[in-house]
């Protein structure tokens, strides 16, 4: 069966409970100051926009972008649920992110990561499209933790 990404519901048991996966992990990976998985209030934030990736009704992923500026967004809880990894899942959401970034007219999409061993696949998935490593944006601050990476968009074609 193909893979589904929608909008979904931040706050639906079943996304909530990978959501929180995601946040043990990389608490157990990061130090407390370098944890930047946005919490459940962070969630709701209207400048998030958030997607499910599933099969039948089985939820396999989740990933989020968020508006920095009319230009520019963040990739926010890249995210695939451990049994689906090595499945495409990730890459696939990472492509509809961005195609989203595109039709909102984003020139530019960043990301922050971690630079342990665990968070490598994280950082070769992003680097195979493009993502270059880049100076700390936002909030985030030059650490030993933390990546912070871009990627230019080209404009999409009016119809």
């Amino acid at each position: 069966m193909d893979l589904l990404i929608a909008l979904d519901d931040p706050a639906a048991e079943d996304v909530r409970d990978l959501l929180e996966s995601h946040l043990l992990l990389a608490r157990e990976l990061s130090p407390p100051d370098h944890v930047h998985a946005l919490d459940a209030l962070g969630r709701l934030d209207p400048a998030v926009t958030f997607f499910s990736a599933r099969r039948q009704t089985t939820l396999l992923g989740v990933g989020a972008l968020k508006e920095l500026a009319a230009t520019h967004g963040e990739l926010k809880w890249m995210h695939t649920e451990q049994n689906a990894r090595g499945q495409g899942v990730g890459r696939a959401m990472l492509e509809h992110l961005l195609s989203v970034a595109v039709t909102r007219g984003y020139r530019q999409v960043s990301l922050e990561t971690g630079t342990m061993d665990a968070f490598a696949p994280a950082r070769a998935l992003y680097a195979s499209v493009g993502f270059a490593p880049c100076a700390p944006f936002g909030e985030y601050t030059a650490n030993s933790y933390s990546v912070c990476m871009t990627l230019f968009l080209a404009p999409s074609d009016p119809d």
